[in-house]
């Protein structure tokens, strides 16, 4: 019964693309000087999750036939038409600072769904 609980691998797979996002934002905020360099970023958790489970059938029990393509985050060239700089580098600091904030409250909401998941397991175990 306890062995897969969707909302703990849904939390699990938001925390992961939170991470993923972060290191892309912190490579473009590293190469923000670099001539030439594009700014990198993940495709939102919402499109990679709905690649990944939707439509496709899954896998609940031991017994059953494992999901084939399972689809993961990458981090990509920034589709976005922004400005760029005169050596052809198209990293913005602000837009970059912003971006961490957002990864920063996935993040946190990633960790609140888990923390709140294991208080309802442990509610209907009994314990506190």
């Amino acid at each position: 019964m306890f062995e897969k609980v969707a909302i703990l691998q849904i939390a699990q797979a938001m925390a992961s693309h939170a991470a993923l996002r972060q290191s892309a934002i912190s490579q473009n905020i590293a190469n923000a000087d670099t001539p030439g360099y594009a700014a990198r970023d993940v495709a939102p958790f919402a499109e990679t999750y709905a690649a990944t489970s939707g439509g496709a059938m899954r896998a609940n029990r031991p017994e059953h036939m494992a999901a084939q393509g399972n689809a993961r985050a990458t981090v990509s060239l920034r589709s976005e038409n922004g400005s760029m700089s005169p050596n052809g580098n198209s990293v913005s600091l602000e837009d970059e600072m912003v971006k961490a904030v957002e990864v920063k409250r996935q993040h946190d909401l990633a960790l609140a769904i888990y923390k709140t998941s294991l208080g309802v397991l442990r509610s209907g175990l009994g314990r506190r």
